[in-house]
């Protein structure tokens, strides 16, 4: 596949943003509007990263999660990864003639949308796994980065990876360059995420934490091991999942941690129990134009209660449509 078709030119500014090591004069973050959620990232920072303030945390202690679906880049209308999954099932069907007879197959394969709305969460996780599961790591990774590189979002007609957000790349690079380690915490499939958080992101594939499957170690000729995926599910990272995600994979509570949805509501609410100064955020999607907007009442990406605590405690919840003056990179050329 082409670099170009991977990143969907995501941005040769946040490249230069990730080497950069600190900003003496000019902007950390053009892309925002001035305001109080940008007021708030910068004095979050500044207090954490001043010698000998109040707030001042050791440089190891600098650990910040962002969510990745809807928080750094776009989950509607369909999370990414269920998309792929689809696809998959409709890749696959040759060599599974039941499907065409069992849900949620049958209705994937006739495309019912109608159907479709209506299976739940256990009906699509069953497809994830089925689609995802008896090859290896390897074959795998190859199969998402094939994908990603022919894929185009619905409306914007674009690869899934030019859909990442200009602001949120702007605020890693602005917290690494001030010595925080950024990883990504997200219900998406970990294997599905890795092999391309780091060209887009600047995330590492051992900074990713997500979902996951049973893996199995096995030795497929003499001198030839290999991990092979398993129709099973291991570990679940949303809701309730990700505080325990974080405490299982990464060790430190998190000094700053983003999100955008229900689901991360009990990783703010963990990170915001830690002691000192921390910091809370939530993206909003509140531009119909420019992206979408939902919020209670959204299948994708429901935020709802998260919101009220978010507006409770004052974490700081950041509108897409007032607080960005951009939301992609592609808008910047």
């Amino acid at each position: 596949m082409q670099r170009r078709s991977l990143i969907g030119g995501v941005v040769a500014s946040a490249i230069v943003l990730r080497a950069a090591p600190s900003w003496p004069q000019g902007d950390p973050l053009p892309s925002w509007n001035e305001g109080p959620a940008k007021q708030s990232i910068v004095d979050f920072v500044t207090r954490t990263t001043t010698v000998g303030g109040r707030d001042w945390v050791p440089v190891p202690e600098r650990i910040a999660t962002f969510d990745n679906d809807g928080t750094l880049w776009t989950e509607q209308p369909m999370y990414v990864q269920t998309v792929f999954a689809l696809d998959r099932v409709k890749a696959l069907a040759a060599r599974h003639p039941e499907w065409r007879t069992t849900e949620p197959f049958r209705s994937i394969l006739a495309d019912d949308r109608d159907q479709l709305a209506l299976l739940s969460e256990k009906g699509f996780l069953e497809a994830v796994v089925a689609t995802h599961a008896g090859i290896t790591t390897e074959e795998f990774r190859k199969t998402v980065l094939d994908w990603l590189a022919t894929a185009r979002h619905p409306r914007f007609k674009r690869p899934y990876t030019d859909l990442i957000y200009q602001p949120m790349l702007e605020l890693l690079a602005y917290l690494r360059a001030n010595q925080f380690k950024t990883f990504i915490v997200s219900g998406g499939g970990i294997e599905f995420m890795r092999p391309w958080t780091e060209r887009t992101y600047g995330i590492p594939p051992e900074q990713v934490v997500g979902s996951s499957g049973v893996t199995k170690y096995v030795m497929t000729a003499p001198d030839k091991p290999m991990l092979m995926k398993e129709a099973k599910v291991d570990f679940i990272d949303d809701g309730p999942g990700k505080p325990v995600g974080i405490n299982q994979f990464i060790g430190r509570r998190p000094y700053l941690a983003f999100g955008n949805s229900d689901g991360d509501q009990q990783m703010l609410e963990w990170t915001a129990a830690g002691e000192g100064l921390r910091f809370m955020g939530l993206v909003h999607h509140t531009d119909a134009v420019r992206e979408y907007a939902y919020d209670r009442n959204s299948p994708i990406g429901h935020l709802d209660k998260a919101w009220d605590e978010a507006v409770r405690r004052k974490w700081t919840v950041v509108s897409m449509k007032d607080d960005w003056k951009v939301i992609y990179p592609f808008e910047l050329r």
